[in-house]
């Protein structure tokens, strides 16, 4: 699946607007501990290349991202474009579909029963913003060091998480040694986040005065966390 996806990066141009992100982080003379890099998919397109990763991007988005994390270190590495990037855990990769396909199974309805949502992969949602917060800072990637001098992992690694809680604590432990890992704050990563209030786009029809043959019903409003 990795040379599938190589293939489809050069073929689609994320290849050339990779090489040019990673141009960027190579001039700049700021210190990452984290590069992270937004790849834009077609599923459709990823699917006929090859059905077996075009599934595996839309219901394990997650692992799929490894895959692409491990070719664009392969390529960075091949190709010399970031002289800082030490490890393979310091990218990060966000596989941003252009669409999803458009069946039932991929529209997250709250109204609907049972919730069966618990897969990671990717939904569409569709409501109407009620409210909407500030935007304000999150941690978005941490460089830790090994306490212990000797250990290979004294000189950093990079933790990642999916969400604050998981990126930055201080009861991480060394994988290699077990002792404690104390954050490089410097190396810290920061990125926006805003909250916003959403409603399901069936209140319209409420609010209208239409009748759906229900003596009552509920509708409630749901967070959306946009980073």
């Amino acid at each position: 699946m990795r040379e599938i996806a190589l293939v489809y990066l050069d073929r689609s141009g994320g290849l050339q607007k990779f090489v040019h992100d990673c141009k960027k982080y190579n001039d700049s003379k700021q210190s990452y501990a984290v590069y992270r890099f937004i790849i834009s998919i077609n599923p459709s397109d990823i699917a006929e290349l090859d059905a077996t990763l075009g599934n595996y991007i839309l219901h394990n988005p997650i692992q799929a991202a490894q895959i692409f994390q491990t070719v664009c270190f392969i390529a960075i590495k091949t190709l010399s474009l970031i002289e800082q990037l030490q490890t393979e855990a310091q990218i990060s990769i966000l596989l941003k579909p252009t669409h999803l396909p458009p069946l039932p199974s991929y529209v997250l309805s709250l109204s609907a029963f049972p919730f069966n949502y618990t897969s990671q992969r990717f939904y569409m949602s569709e409501g109407i913003a009620i409210a909407m917060g500030t935007v304000t800072k999150y941690t978005q990637g941490a460089r830790f060091l090994c306490t212990e001098e000797t250990c290979p992992f004294s000189e950093g690694i990079h933790l990642p998480g999916a969400t604050e809680s998981a990126t930055v604590r201080n009861d991480f432990v060394c994988s290699l040694c077990s002792s404690p890992l104390q954050e490089d704050m410097k190396f810290r990563v920061l990125g926006d986040k805003q909250i916003v209030e959403m409603i399901d786009a069936k209140v319209l029809n409420a609010l209208k005065g239409y009748s759906n043959d229900k003596s009552h019903f509920r509708i409630q409003t749901f967070t959306v966390f946009l980073r």
